[in-house]
């Protein structure tokens, strides 16, 4: 029984044209975008009603944050309202206590 040995060395290759390399890695590109293309799935039913139930609770918190908004706007001119009734009851629109001043 004989071991024949064997060369594997490689053989020296003239230098690439920097266009075929170009020109290489963009098939390159293509081909990984096509096979990605082609692996995505349609989105699952889950997803899309979570995504949906999502948008929904968003939409009624900003309608809730308004309508508390509008809330105190509508507290604000009550209360403005009733110290201005309270105010023509008791002095007219006079001030009923003066206050000395502190810097004089």
């Amino acid at each position: 029984m004989t071991l024949e040995r064997r060369s594997y060395g490689y053989s020296k290759m003239e230098k690439e044209d920097p266009e075929e390399v170009n020109h290489r890695r963009a098939q390159f590109l293509i081909y990984k975008v096509m096979e990605k293309a082609d692996s995505r799935r349609k989105p699952s039913f889950l997803r899309v009603r979570i995504c949906r139930l999502r948008v929904k609770i968003g939409r009624r918190l900003k309608r809730l944050r308004k309508n508390i908004t509008a809330g105190k706007v509508g507290v604000y001119r009550q209360v403005l309202s009733q110290l201005k009734a309270w105010k023509r009851l008791l002095g007219g629109g006079e001030t009923v206590v003066t206050l000395p001043h502190l810097f004089t």
